[in-house]
């Protein structure tokens, strides 16, 4: 049988969420580095096409998704933790082929699927959250995945489409035991605007518990300290949580009690984003990727907004040393503490 690492980890798990663009390997690195792994225990990678694993051209467009860098490597392995590979489709065939490529030339400890994302030109393919109101495709895709994996194999999704309809759906995917479920407390149409239900949580592990799985099910949605996470996962048992933008507000998130954070921290990590990120894609990705990050390390101190405008206007690494080294200029204004 084999050997599914979900089970063996201490409750309550956390994970942090594949997101586009965000959950590359510099990124993962940085917040690795910066966790307690009491309090973080599994990682995982951008979401990655498996029509573009599976196609000889397309592949090189989409493989650096999967990319784990020696140091970050070096990280999970000195804090023993899990990294898992997470793929979209709709084709089983085609998740056959990828799964078997990433078991066979890459070093993952799990596969997720993600039978969860609402974004329209990926729901019109097929794939992610459309796979919800296509369960025995879903179940077929698993199977599949499973079929050619040694690692195990988990699913992240939603409560339903247009109206939560969790009962009927982790129903659904619980008889065809996937290694942990992470659930979403919203549906399709929900995206991000409305507040996660998490009550949606309670229902699928009371649902988990009276069929008598052994599955893991993992709660996502508006999770914004550890302090939150244990309140959810006491109040719907819920086995762990994943946490996606709450990493925005806080890239310290996974530590408990919270670490006291200057802004000479702040800053500091910043600039090690940049040389992870510089040093890993070089002109490979476009640097504009990394604005996104930018307020992360840039709030919560006077001159912050000024010194993000001028990082905002940057194109390169040395552009951001240059600001950051007259850094002085920015936070002596008399702008307020934003």
């Amino acid at each position: 049988m084999m050997d599914n690492f979900w089970l063996k980890l201490s409750k309550p798990v956390f994970t942090l969420a594949p997101m586009e663009d965000v959950t590359d390997t510099s990124f993962r690195q940085l917040i690795l580095e910066i966790s307690d792994p009491e309090f973080f225990h599994v990682i995982f990678t951008e979401f990655t096409s498996t029509d573009g694993l599976c196609h000889p051209v397309g592949r090189s467009n989409v493989i650096s998704r999967l990319l784990v860098n020696d140091s970050e490597r070096d990280v999970l392995r000195k804090k023993g933790m899990k990294i898992v590979a997470q793929i979209w489709g709709s084709d089983p065939d085609k998740f056959y082929k990828a799964a078997k490529l990433i078991c066979n030339e890459m070093e993952f400890d799990g596969i997720d699927i993600n039978m969860g994302c609402p974004v329209k030109k990926i729901v019109k393919q097929g794939g992610c959250s459309a796979l919800i109101g296509r369960p025995e495709l879903a179940a077929d895709i698993l199977q599949a995945t499973r079929e050619a994996s040694n690692i195990p194999v988990s699913i992240k999704t939603r409560t339903g489409i247009k109206k939560h309809d969790t009962e009927k759906w982790i129903g659904h995917l619980l008889n065809y035991d996937p290694a942990a479920i992470i659930l979403h407390a919203r549906t399709q149409k929900d995206q991000s605007e409305t507040d996660a239900d998490w009550r949606e949580i309670a229902k699928a592990v009371k649902l988990r518990n009276s069929v008598g799985k052994n599955i893991p099910v993992i709660g996502n949605g508006d999770v914004w300290s550890v302090e939150d996470a244990l309140s959810k996962c006491a109040s719907t048992g819920a086995d762990g949580v994943m946490v996606g933008r709450g990493i925005f507000h806080n890239p310290w998130f996974f530590n408990h009690p919270q670490p006291q954070v200057s802004t000479a921290d702040k800053i500091d990590l910043l600039w090690h984003h940049v040389e992870l990120f510089s040093g890993t894609w070089g002109s490979e990705r476009n640097f504009a990727t990394l604005k996104r990050f930018f307020k992360i390390y840039t709030s919560a101190f006077k001159g912050a907004a000024r010194l993000r405008a001028a990082l905002m206007e940057t194109s390169n690494a040395g552009e951001v040393r240059k600001i950051l080294d007259d850094f002085e200029k920015y936070t002596t204004s008399d702008e307020p503490f934003v």
